[in-house]
């Protein structure tokens, strides 16, 4: 009977642990990106600003919002995103977009994110656009 007694002692510590552990198992990374809004701040592709009237990101000037459940509205678009294993890259889908955005990660805190790609250029296929977003929370 003590046997039994110490391993339901057992197992509830184990069960409580594991609990503890999955609460706590959120990153920083995603804490910061998902717990404010985020307000475009300046959109360039090689260097110059490409989110006016008929620029190349346009489309995500405006706020962009990163929900918990990996949904998510990215200025004018909606759709859904994920970090790589490695929490270096944001990864955006949308049916809005022929393949799904990857960027890298350059700066993710609570009131700043900046984010990096490139981007195949039709007029010089040999050099692909460069493209820097940056973002503040709102």
């Amino acid at each position: 009977m003590k046997n039994l007694a110490f391993l339901t002692v057992l197992l509830s510590l184990v069960l409580i642990i594991s609990c503890d552990k999955d609460e706590n198992d959120v990153s920083e990374k995603f804490k910061n990106l998902t717990g404010s809004e985020w307000a475009s701040d300046s959109l360039l592709v090689n260097g110059a600003d490409a989110s006016g009237p008929g620029g190349l990101l346009e489309s995500f000037k405006g706020n962009a919002k990163f929900n918990e459940d990996g949904t998510g509205e990215f200025g004018g678009y909606t759709g859904t995103w994920q970090f790589s294993p490695d929490e270096k890259n944001l990864i955006i889908t949308t049916v809005s977009l022929p393949f799904p955005l990857t960027t890298t990660i350059v700066e993710l805190t609570a009131v700043s994110l900046k984010v990096t790609t490139g981007f195949p250029n039709p007029a010089d296929p040999e050099n692909e656009l460069k493209i820097r977003m940056t973002f503040k929370a709102v």
